[in-house]
């Protein structure tokens, strides 16, 4: 049992560390600069790790037929990527990836083309990572593995807790701005503005890495957010700037 657990969370923290890699080749591909892909801030994406463990579990027995790991693979991860969208929707109160624009999508959350790449990455899986991970574990004694696995979910959940503070308090303030925008102060401008710049005011972790990461993020509301704070930051270097003028004139 020990064994298990300690090999299973090796290979979750491996395939999750794959996944963003091959996140971010393919997002440097399209956009041509690098972006800190994922939920955490590690370059980990765990739906990576936990599709790895699911592909293994249930389709490591059928081997000897490709053809069923492949269309199984494509089942299996694109039910994960559905799932974790919508929980991810409903605990954080906005919508992370979007393939609205993609044909052959489903709600947005999944769509043909990354689920067909999905099933390739379940035959990668079975046939050449499986392999390389028995290889690779072979290497050294399970001690050294047991304590590398231990010192891997350390930083694994010091990571989780920091990206959840700052998606959650992101969340706190999509869900402020949408209860101002439907209250009736909202038709006046100016004391909207007020009271949203208020909401705003006290929001110091900004996340700047998951808009870049999560471009559907992104919309007006965040753009609001970032240009009063910058407004912020400037009013407070101009009131330095005038104090410190006061004093040398004094």
């Amino acid at each position: 049992m020990k064994e298990i657990l300690v090999y299973g969370s090796l290979i979750f923290y491996f395939s999750s560390f794959i996944g963003y890699l091959i996140e971010v080749l393919w997002c440097y591909l399209g956009s041509k600069r690098f972006v800190n892909r994922g939920f955490l801030c590690g370059p980990v994406i765990p739906i990576y790790g936990f599709g790895a463990l699911l592909i293994l579990f249930c389709l490591l027995r059928y081997y000897e037929d490709p053809v069923v790991v492949f269309v199984f693979g494509v089942i299996i991860t694109s039910a994960l990527e559905y799932f974790v969208s919508f929980l991810l929707e409903k605990i954080f109160h906005n919508k992370w990836w979007d393939y609205s624009d993609k044909r052959y999508n489903l709600n947005g959350r999944i769509c043909l083309q990354n689920s067909i790449g999905f099933g390739i990455l379940s035959l990668f899986i079975i046939y050449a990572a499986t392999p390389g991970f028995y290889f690779l574990f072979s290497l050294f004694d399970f001690k050294v593995w047991m304590i590398l696995a231990i010192i891997f979910l350390i930083i694994f959940l010091l990571d989780v807790i920091y990206s959840v503070i700052i998606a959650y308090n992101l969340r706190n303030r999509i869900i402020i701005v949408e209860e101002l925008k439907n209250e009736k102060i909202a038709m006046i401008p100016v004391i909207f503005e007020k009271r949203l710049k208020e909401s705003i005011a006290g929001f110091k972790a900004f996340p700047n890495r998951l808009l870049k990461a999560f471009p559907n993020l992104n919309n007006n509301v965040f753009d609001m957010m970032k240009k009063w704070k910058e407004e912020a930051k400037e009013k407070k270097k101009e009131l330095k700037k005038e104090r410190k003028e006061h004093k040398k004139d004094n």
